[in-house]
């Protein structure tokens, strides 16, 4: 059965947090500082959905996860500069991982970035240890970009997230 992106509905928006929630806990990587106050990021889809767009990832009646897709200068932007969109929040329910949700996601915010007016770049921000998200991030022609890697957190030294681009 076909994966099918699309905007998140309003009825939605607590499935997909719990899942977005779920998938970083379940990761492990929610272990800094502040963790609590991200948490609630994770989960207020709500918020994401009015200042960018939430795309999930649909498999018949399943939602299987989700990403936000800032347009350049969107004020979701944690990197983004002008002429740059940028990718946040990619998650996948742990049971429906190896189906290609992640990667559909990813495309379709690449697509969007293509459709975008005066869009060069896409960006994103990634944990170290987001490996099968590195992956995904490769194999669609993302490029590290160490020089943009930056800290979140500065009163934490040890959280760096890592930049990866992808020139249009």
């Amino acid at each position: 059965m076909d994966i099918l992106i699309r905007r998140v509905k309003p009825t939605e928006y607590d499935a997909l947090g719990e899942i977005t929630a779920q998938a970083y806990l379940k990761d492990g990587l929610l272990d800094f500082g502040e963790s609590d106050w991200y948490l609630g990021e994770l989960k207020d889809v709500a918020k994401r959905a009015a200042a960018a767009d939430v795309l999930v990832a649909i498999q018949g009646e399943q939602l299987l996860g989700g990403v936000t897709f800032v347009p350049a200068g969107g004020p979701m932007a944690d990197i983004a500069r002008p002429s740059e969109a940028e990718i946040r929040m990619l998650a996948v329910a742990h049971e429906a991982r190896g189906r290609g949700a992640g990667e559909a996601l990813v495309r379709a915010c690449v697509d969007r970035a293509r459709a975008t007016d005066g869009c060069a770049r896409v960006v994103l921000s990634t944990q170290r240890t987001m490996h099968s998200a590195h992956r995904i991030y490769e194999r669609l022609g993302f490029v590290r970009v160490p020089e943009r890697d930056w800290n979140p957190l500065p009163e934490l030294p040890d959280i760096t997230l890592l930049t990866y681009e992808l020139t249009l």
